[in-house]
């Protein structure tokens, strides 16, 4: 029950006050119950095993219930979305319901079960999970780079580079990551979500720095390739699976979070 020796014994105490009978007898030998202890233990039992029973039920129950996912939108739109048939070939009763926005939903008041946020991982009363392995890498089509000499990370600054607004690495933190001094640039191209910077740049709009995590399926597709070689990664961990602690108990819950974890390893990412 999670909860100490002292705090059962003034339950006890409380329920005996409440009945106004005693139910058990203590002794230096230990507690035992009393003739009325174990008639009335004899028929509460029964309704405890059922209300113990329909509880199991609640949080367990895959079959009946829709899982509920509210998601950052280029993760929902660029990683998750692209394989939820592969889960529901793999579990066809269990409903997803998937939102995506930047809102600050409420797992009660919305009735979710997991939110899947973007950001710094703060949020200490709840249950987080966070993607591991995730880079920030400079990306662009094949077409663009054709004729363009690029070795280092300066020779970016001669390029066309499509900044994203909502990445916890933007350029300028990336450049002077990699030694650039006085890299300050206007962007023609700006966009406040991922999946629009990653699509531009498939199209060969230019160059952006984006999460591989995110990027996954264009690099699998070739739609995009890493502008260099070497590594000219930088770390961040972005991506966090989160929910209340309660949450952690549903069957629903295990289930979705276990295929998750499969399908990032499949990439090098772990959770």
């Amino acid at each position: 029950m999670n909860i100490t020796a002292s705090a059962v014994s003034h339950q006890i105490a409380s329920l005996e006050q409440f009945i106004g009978k005693k139910l058990f007898i203590r002794s230096g030998k230990g507690v035992q119950l009393t003739h009325i202890g174990e008639k009335y233990l004899k028929e509460v039992s029964g309704a405890v095993s059922i209300i113990g029973r329909a509880t199991d039920q609640v949080i367990n129950d895959i079959h009946h219930e829709h899982l509920r996912i509210h998601s950052a939108p280029s993760f929902g739109l660029l990683w998750l979305i692209h394989r939820l048939n592969k889960f529901r070939q793999e579990f066809p009763d269990l409903k997803i319901s998937l939102t995506c926005s930047y809102e600050n939903l409420q797992f009660s008041r919305d009735n979710l079960d997991i939110d899947i946020r973007h950001g710094l991982p703060e949020w200490p009363t709840l249950f987080v999970r966070t993607i591991k392995n995730e880079k920030v890498i400079p990306y662009s089509s094949v077409e663009y780079l054709e004729g363009k000499n690029i070795q280092q990370p300066a020779d970016l600054l001669q390029y066309e580079l499509i900044h994203s607004d909502s990445t916890l690495v933007n350029w300028n933190t990336w450049l002077s990551w990699h030694g650039v001094d006085n890299h300050h640039k206007n962007y023609y191209f700006s966009f406040d979500r991922s999946y629009m910077s990653i699509e531009a740049a498939s199209k060969g709009m230019g160059i952006i720095l984006e999460s591989n995590l995110l990027a996954d399926d264009y690099l699998r597709q070739r739609n995009l390739v890493p502008v260099f070689a070497a590594d000219h990664s930088m770390p961040v961990a972005a991506h966090h699976f989160v929910l209340p602690h309660v949450n952690e108990q549903k069957e629903k819950v295990k289930v979705f979070l276990s295929w998750v974890e499969r399908e990032l390893s499949v990439s090098g990412f772990t959770m």
